[in-house]
């Protein structure tokens, strides 16, 4: 069971009871000799949309792909509903109901709009429809008989985050959703992610776009070489704009 956080203050709001879903203790990560992670700590409660920012190489992604066993060595603690899932083989991670949609999206592009929904098979309880999914992404419904090949960037985009809803993940890793996007894709993206938070869902958003995360985020995990070096609630997103100046400018 995941455990009962009291009184807990999320995005300057104080709550009374939040059901922990992810946290992360002195996560350390390694690719080869490689140190890249150095000693994460950090909580996500069910319902929460958070952000970890930061520039290329501060470690963002390569934290989300920890969390799901997509990095061979780990040390530290890794809970997931309640979960120890330090040494947890990816599929086994999947069924725990965490979703993850990388930069790079993984559609198959020979496949049609519907065949790539039906492929994944359902690994947690309360996974969307496809009448569901295309109420929720319009766009995928136009294009439901379209390869893969034949989609816009942005339609490839809504089609991997409806992939992994159907699939009935209710703690989204996202990175890089925005990346290239049309504006009006972009304002599209920030709708889902607002009714994915009334619905309940947990994300953890990799993102460039601080215009786009900022209204978003009950909080933001700012990093720098592998290390959560701030973290900031929505409601002191002015009174801290020098971390975000001095961690985010190129």
């Amino acid at each position: 069971m995941s455990a009962i956080i009291e009184n807990h203050e999320l995005g300057g709001q104080h709550v009374s009871e939040r059901i922990e879903e992810l946290r992360i203790q002195d996560l350390h990560a390694f690719y080869g000799e490689s140190h890249a992670l150095h000693g994460i700590d950090l909580t996500v409660c069910q319902g929460e949309l958070v952000t970890l920012l930061g520039r290329n190489g501060a470690g963002r992604t390569t934290t989300l792909r920890a969390i799901v066993g997509l990095i061979g060595r780990r040390t530290g603690s890794i809970m997931v509903k309640g979960t120890e899932v330090i040494n947890t083989a990816p599929h086994i991670i999947a069924h725990l109901g965490v979703g993850y949609c990388p930069e790079e999206r993984g559609i198959f592009a020979s496949l049609s709009v519907e065949e790539n929904l039906m492929l994944p098979p359902r690994v947690a309880a309360g996974g969307m429809s496809v009448e569901e999914l295309y109420d929720m992404f319009p766009n995928l419904a136009e294009r439901r008989r379209s390869q893969g090949t034949r989609l816009s960037g942005g339609e490839q985009q809504m089609l991997a985050m409806a992939r992994i809803l159907r699939t009935g993940a209710n703690i989204l890793l996202l990175d890089e959703i925005t990346e290239g996007l049309a504006p009006v894709i972009v304002d599209k993206l920030t709708e889902v992610l607002i009714a994915l938070k009334a619905r309940g869902y947990t994300v953890v958003l990799v993102e460039q776009n601080f215009r786009f995360a900022a209204p978003l985020a009950d909080r933001h995990f700012v990093m720098d070489h592998g290390k959560i070096v701030a973290t900031i609630r929505q409601d002191e997103l002015a009174a801290k704009q020098h971390i975000f100046d001095k961690y985010l400018s190129v």
